[in-house]
């Protein structure tokens, strides 16, 4: 299907990823603005030093920010520098770690991954009992991490009393806690909170923060949140390909999305074009919605040749073939439009 078979020369507009969506115009001037002279190389440039102080504000004064190109790239790093080379990290089996990342934290950061199944995405301490054991036992990779992802693949999200319980089992273990933040701002739009709330106030020790599903061009962040639980951050990050010399460019769009209210704006806005989009399918006959929307992502279940047809017309993507589950994601640059217009074509291909 090419990006321009069903309007001609207009681009598919469609509920694919939010990775799809466009750069937020507040980012691209704020790339502008920094493109002006020049800055010393390698993050010790003014735009990475104002960064620093609004994660500090953001997270709290013993948190440190590491910006790299992608998320992989903040989950490998961030988790190598909380492990030795004989640990493993508890992980719920949805985990982008596990799934998507190509093997990239077992092969390139060496790390033994244990997967959990999990229905909603969501580790419980009852889940991590049961699978993070071995400890002092030589025959097994020691369990060191249990990473989680807030919100989840599944699009759910954890309270911060449950990443609390996590994180007190973990402590118990002399494990760390770690948290795939690519979608952290939908996650603090929609539990009403300072992202320290449930972050940093509740023990977590390493977060990676994304931005480029929140409105930036490129790049993430690598938060350390607890330096108690790291070594050697920022030769992993050269060692692991993710240290960009002219960082000002990646950190220029985080002070952008966080001096102000962007981060919150883009991220509520994904967040209630989701939940437009549910409400407008979930009375349509044969359209059964499957999670709960509490971010910026729809799951539903249409039949095939539904799925087939509506393809043809709007980007997205079939998460369980066997089920015929569908995943919708809304972005920042979603319109309300965009959502009616896709709501009218699922009730149309239905009824047809």
């Amino acid at each position: 299907m090419s990006d321009t078979a069903a309007h001609g020369d207009e681009p598919l507009r469609g509920f694919a990823s939010d990775n799809n969506a466009s750069v937020h115009p507040d980012i691209l001037a704020a790339l502008a603005a920094a493109n002006e002279g020049h800055q010393p190389a390698y993050g010790d440039d003014v735009h990475t030093a104002r960064l620093r102080e609004l994660i500090k504000d953001h997270f709290g004064e013993r948190a440190d920010v590491y910006p790299v190109f992608n998320g992989s790239g903040a989950n490998v790093v961030g988790l190598q520098a909380m492990c030795d080379r004989w640990s493993a990290v508890v992980c719920p089996e949805s985990a982008h770690i596990n799934l998507d990342e190509c093997g990239a934290p077992e092969k390139v950061a060496g790390l033994k991954l244990i997967p959990v199944p999990t229905p909603d995405g969501k580790l419980t301490p009852e889940l991590l009992d049961r699978y993070a054991w071995g400890f002092g036992d030589q025959h097994h990779a020691q369990p060191k991490v249990v990473s989680i992802t807030q919100s989840t693949e599944f699009g759910t999200l954890y309270t911060p009393g449950e990443i609390a319980a996590i994180g007190a089992l973990a402590r118990d273990r002399d494990m760390l806690l770690h948290v795939d933040g690519a979608r952290l701002a939908n996650a603090a739009a929609a539990l009403d909170m300072p992202l320290r709330a449930f972050t940093t106030d509740v023990g977590v020790d390493v977060l990676s923060f994304g931005g480029t599903k929140n409105g930036l061009m490129l790049g993430e962040a690598i938060l350390v949140l607890n330096p108690d639980a790291v070594r050697g951050v920022t030769y992993l990050r050269k060692a692991g390909l993710q240290l960009a010399s002219k960082m000002r460019y990646v950190s220029a769009q985080f002070v952008a999305l966080l001096e102000g209210d962007l981060w919150l704006r883009n991220a509520r806005h994904a967040n209630a074009m989701a939940a437009r989009l549910a409400t407008a399918v979930a009375g349509v006959p044969g359209v059964e919605i499957v999670r709960p929307v509490q971010a910026n992502a729809v799951f539903a279940v249409l039949p095939r040749e539904v799925t087939e047809r509506l393809q043809k017309l709007f980007r997205f993507h079939t998460w369980d073939e066997r089920t015929g589950e569908v995943r919708w994601m809304c972005s920042f640059d979603t319109t309300e439009a965009d959502v009616d217009a896709f709501a009218a074509a699922i009730t149309r291909e239905m009824t047809a």
